[in-house]
């Protein structure tokens, strides 16, 4: 996965992600909160569903990259996002427990910045060839489907974690 057509790829990918994750954000309550759109999009203020605006662009974008390219860079794509996703809560926590009060503004940015890092982390991973032995495509691609599935099915039912709580409303995953 070397040269530019990868570059390009990469590119267009940082795009989608940013603009579908942004566009997520919003689906839920513009589908008539339609619980299909719920596996995919956000459903509430939550941390945890905010991970998932960068998770589910990101799964969607590497499986189409990988088919199209027919490379090898499942784990290292896997190990971009797992970092984003890392990411969001420790800035957003770190920056509300300082100034004491979140901030969309802020929350957008992170959000950015979490996408931007994991392309980072993914391109540095794969320009080195660091991660693309076959073991560690096939973990890579579990994982992904792990996270995919976790983010679908704790929508419905999340853990009473603080991370699932939306602030504003102080309820977790959709409202039974």
């Amino acid at each position: 996965m070397r040269g530019r057509h990868w570059l390009r790829w990469e590119v267009a990918g940082l795009f989608v992600v940013i603009a579908a994750g942004n566009l997520l954000h919003f689906v839920y309550e513009w589908s008539g909160e339609s619980p299909v759109a719920a596996l995919f999009s956000g459903v509430n203020e939550s941390t945890w569903e905010h991970m998932k605006l960068l998770a589910v662009p990101w799964i969607f974008w590497t499986a189409v990259q990988t088919l199209a390219l027919r490379g090898s860079g499942v784990a290292a794509r896997t190990a971009g996002l797992l970092v984003g996703l890392a990411a969001i809560p420790i800035l957003f926590y770190t920056y509300t427990g300082i100034i004491g009060r979140s901030v969309s503004l802020v929350n957008i940015l992170i959000f950015q910045l979490a996408v931007l890092l994991a392309f980072g982390v993914s391109a540095a991973l794969q320009r080195r060839r660091w991660l693309s032995a076959p073991l560690w495509q096939v973990l890579g691609g579990l994982v992904l489907v792990g996270l995919a599935v976790l983010f679908a099915g704790w929508t419905f039912a999340p853990p009473p974690l603080p991370l699932f709580v939306d602030p504003t409303t102080g309820m977790a995953g959709i409202p039974q």
